[in-house]
């Protein structure tokens, strides 16, 4: 049986979020994600804000703007994961 490597990262492999679920690296999107629906947005942000990846790192790894990467921010820090949602873009803009 051949032994396992784990690839070398920089940082931790997980953490542990606010309400007590863990976030590995395991659990984010791939790279060559394209169809950004709310659910991976927040994953990306939860990864950078609670130290899984740095910002940088998350920009790189999916060809995101600084902008883009702060609008998601925002909104998951104003409305929570629901504030992603494209159909919700209009209704908390204009807050």
């Amino acid at each position: 049986m051949m032994p396992m490597y784990l690839k070398r990262v920089d940082g931790p492999r997980q953490v542990t979020l606010p309400d007590g679920s863990i976030l590995s690296r395991a659990d984010l999107p791939p790279a060559d994600t394209r169809r950004w629906v709310a659910s991976r947005k927040a994953i990306v942000v939860n990864a950078v804000v609670h130290g899984l990846m740095t910002q940088a790192e998350a920009l790189e790894r999916y060809a995101l703007s600084e902008e883009e990467f702060d609008l998601w921010r925002r909104a998951v820090e104003r409305h929570g994961v629901k504030g992603l949602k494209v159909t919700a873009i209009q209704k908390y803009r204009q807050l």
